[in-house]
């Protein structure tokens, strides 16, 4: 899709979720609420003598009923469909020439468990800190977002070997 329309359909999609559910867009509330409710199934003790857990699961509802789990749902479906549809769909490791799957995976998880750690220490991923932080104009939301692109552009020289 045109990068430019699909700012402006992001831009739409973020201020309907506003309008309606009072909240801006955010996937790190989702995986919290799936974390929640696995722990709260496998360590239910575990759970009710933890102060973080307990706010989460006593006199609330089922974690996995939040509007914010069937987003996520819906970005991983959505997802796939556009691959199908645009005949993208396809299962391989994209890395570059010098580097093994193997290595490219172990970083690709690395960074991903680091950016979970990221978004628990900072109270929210790039789309409910940056994204939705810059939509109601809030300070912190373009600090965010400069701290994002800003260690992005400055750890992608160190890292530029995975991909070229």
């Amino acid at each position: 899709m045109n990068p430019y329309i699909a700012g402006v359909l992001l831009g739409l999609v973020l201020i309907a979720s506003v309008l309606i559910s009072g909240r801006g867009l955010g996937a790190s509330g989702a995986v919290k609420s799936c974390v929640v409710s696995v722990v709260s199934t496998v360590a239910p003790e575990h759970t009710n003598e933890s102060l973080y857990y307990e706010q989460h699961v006593n006199n609330a509802p089922n974690p996995l009923k939040s509007w914010l789990v069937f987003e996520v749902l819906g970005v991983i479906i959505g997802g796939f469909l556009s691959g199908m549809l645009s005949n993208r769909l396809t299962l391989r490791i994209d890395k570059g020439p010098r580097i093994s799957s193997n290595t490219r995976l172990i970083f690709a998880f690395a960074g991903g468990i680091l950016f979970s750690f990221g978004a628990q220490f900072g109270r929210g991923c790039t789309s409910g800190a940056a994204l939705s932080g810059m939509g109601v104009l809030s300070t912190g939301g373009f600090i965010t977002m400069l701290a994002i692109f800003g260690s992005g552009y400055l750890f992608a020289y160190f890292f530029r070997k995975l991909w070229i």
